[in-house]
C-alpha cells in the first residue's frame, strides 16, 4: 500500500551550497517517489531533485525555502 499521501519531510540537513537533504516518511514505492519529485520540482527555487527510495530521502538543490520544501512533501 502506497504510503505517500501521509509521508512528511524532516528539517534539512545543510551543507556548504544549496544543496539541502531532507527525511520523507511513508515514501514506500516508485509512484510516491515520482510523486513527491514533481511536487518538489513545482516549488520555486528547486533546481534539481534526486530521490533516494530506499533511504527514504530526497536531495534538492536550488535557493527554496526550506518550509516552501516541507510544505510540498507532505502530499
Amino acid at each position: 500500500m502506497c504510503t505517500c499521501e501521509t509521508g512528511a519531510a524532516s528539517t534539512a540537513t545543510r551543507t556548504e551550497s544549496t544543496d539541502r537533504t531532507y527525511t520523507v516518511t511513508g515514501m514506500t514505492c516508485q509512484p510516491c517517489a515520482t510523486k513527491v519529485t514533481a511536487a518538489v520540482e513545482q516549488v520555486d527555487g528547486v533546481t534539481a531533485v534526486t530521490v533516494d527510495l530506499a533511504a527514504g530521502r530526497i536531495a534538492v538543490a536550488g535557493t527554496a525555502t526550506d518550509s516552501a520544501i516541507r510544505e510540498i512533501a507532505t502530499i
